[in-house]
């Protein structure tokens, strides 16, 4: 064998081990997808959206694990001790960036002890009543909520969830003391209907069956932008709490230190799902806007909403 056979040799070992490495064996076993709420809310239905359509691609099953409790904390925590080989992973909300700046003594550190894959999707939350609440605007809102302190009060998701933070948020900024009551899922709905509690703020999937069908009314939208699905309801800004700004969003993380070419990988495929017309149309008809954004651009804005919500917090304890 010359010289020149031996390179060539060298050079296809080389080139096969380098494939290798970039396209990892991965999933080599079912990958579990933890849920930090019970089923039904928009964290459960875009991971299940997701899930199916990995399981279809890779021949490999993506199974949703919902683990709920802490406000999605417990799930959280399960993910950060895990092998981070991407069998284990959650999707998170944006509620994961808020719970630093409500929560002490976080069992995780919420930037050192995972891997961002990807921002799947964002939507703002609905503020909506219960159809005998007096109020039919935000700004009758408030006024309805000085005149009886304590009277009022809004479902939420318990403390450190998105929900929380947002309707704390709104108590804050409009000056009112609406009393804060603590779900599991679907719950909180279930009660606003029947006229246990009187208002919350809530995801589109979640909230539009129940408007439509006049269960439900809406007076604000959260994020200071309109949304095109309701162009008539102004945001709660405009409604009378001046720089109120809320989106939230969900998306997919490991725990640290994931491999390179595994979360590459991943990343790759949830992307190329996002990509695909069913999942956009299911996704779209949840009134969810779709993102699929890269590792680092998901690190940027878990980053920066931290800030945000460490900022405010501080703000609010001076007050």
């Amino acid at each position: 064998m010359n010289a020149h056979h031996k390179y060539l040799i060298l050079f296809i070992f080389l080139f096969i081990g380098h494939t290798h490495a970039a396209e990892p064996n991965y999933p080599a076993r079912p990958v579990r997808m933890l849920v930090g709420f019970t089923p039904g809310g928009t964290s459960d239905v875009v991971a299940r959206i997701i899930s199916k359509k990995l399981s279809d691609t890779w021949g490999q099953q993506f199974v949703v694990d919902n683990r709920a409790g802490a406000a999605g904390m417990l799930a959280t925590e399960l993910t950060a001790r895990a092998a981070p080989d991407g069998h284990t992973l959650i999707f998170i909300s944006s509620s994961f960036a808020m719970q630093p700046s409500t929560t002490p003594n976080l069992p995780y550190d919420a930037l050192r002890d995972f891997t961002p894959v990807t921002l799947a999707v964002s939507s703002p939350y609905v503020l909506v009543v219960h159809p005998a609440v007096e109020a039919k605007s935000v700004k009758e809102l408030i006024v309805l909520a000085k005149a009886k302190p304590g009277a009022l009060s809004s479902a939420t998701a318990g403390p450190g969830s998105a929900i929380h933070v947002t309707a704390e948020l709104f108590n804050t900024m409009a000056g009112v003391n609406i009393l804060l009551v603590p779900y599991k899922g679907a719950v909180g709905i279930t009660d606003l209907i029947a006229g246990q509690v009187q208002m919350t703020f809530a995801g589109f999937p979640q909230t539009m069956p129940h408007v439509k069908s006049g269960r439900l009314r809406v007076l604000g939208i959260s994020t200071q932008a309109r949304s095109p699905l309701l162009p008539d309801t102004p945001t709660v800004a405009e409604g009378g709490v001046p720089g109120f700004d809320v989106a939230i969003w969900y998306g997919l993380i490991g725990p640290a230190k994931l491999p390179r070419p595994i979360l590459t990988k991943l990343h790759r495929g949830v992307a190329q799902v996002l990509k695909a017309p069913d999942v956009r149309q299911s996704l779209t008809d949840l009134s969810l806007d779709i993102i699929g954004n890269t590792p680092e651009q998901f690190a940027a804005v878990i980053r920066s909403d931290m800030d945000k919500w460490v900022k405010l917090a501080k703000n609010t304890s001076k007050k």
